[in-house]
């Protein structure tokens, strides 16, 4: 599948993610840390936090699920809002889904976040707008239908939220869903109706 944004996007984040891991000082620059955009005025941290992650696997699930959903949603907004609003909405989907969480914490020196779930659950949210019963292969074995994925992504985040300790806003997941949603039917209002239609009819799934 032709996908060279979200390809682009896999690549910098994987390279970008293993330099931060060899380099502390870069990690320390990279992660979103309140005191520093709300103090030092380093804005860019907003974006910078997407692009690294706590360790492999929260890389791997993540670029997987991009890969996985994005390749067809660059497609669906390539053809609406050009390949460029593609990347628009990636990236401001990682700054709206941090938002709440940085106004709640802006003065807290002891938080962090990183990690590009709220942008990648955007991607996965419009996807399944677009296609609820597409399939994705879970850990590339397990066949399960985008909607179901969703709500165990969704299960998954909320159990992960209230448990904490690993550095990784899980709250995002559920503001990056939303931004994706809205995003969505913002570009493409036709998608709510053939969402409930296409759910309620699997067999109309393309």
């Amino acid at each position: 599948m032709n996908a060279p944004i979200t390809l682009l996007l896999v690549a910098i984040t994987c390279l970008i993610s293993w330099q931060a891991w060899e380099r502390t000082r870069l990690f320390d620059r990279l992660i979103l840390w309140p005191p520093a955009i709300d103090r030092q005025r380093q804005y860019d941290r907003l974006v910078s936090h997407g692009f690294i992650h706590a360790n492999g696997v929260h890389l791997v699930v993540n670029m997987v699920t991009l890969y996985s959903f994005g390749a067809a949603m660059e497609g669906f907004f390539a053809q609406r809002i050009g390949s460029i609003g593609y990347l628009a909405f990636y990236l401001s989907a990682i700054v709206i889904a941090i938002l709440p969480t940085f106004l709640r914490h802006r003065r807290d020196a002891r938080y962090r976040s990183l990690g590009a779930s709220g942008a990648v659950s955007a991607v996965l949210f419009s996807s399944v707008l677009l296609s609820p019963w597409s399939t994705l292969l879970l850990f590339f074995i397990v066949p399960l239908p985008a909607i179901v994925f969703a709500v165990l992504y969704v299960a998954y985040s909320i159990w992960m939220d209230k448990k904490g300790g690993d550095n990784i806003n899980h709250s995002a997941h559920l503001w990056g869903a939303v931004y994706g949603i809205l995003f969505a039917l913002a570009v493409e209002p036709r998608l709510g109706p053939h969402f409930v239609e296409t759910l309620m009819h699997p067999g109309l799934s393309p």
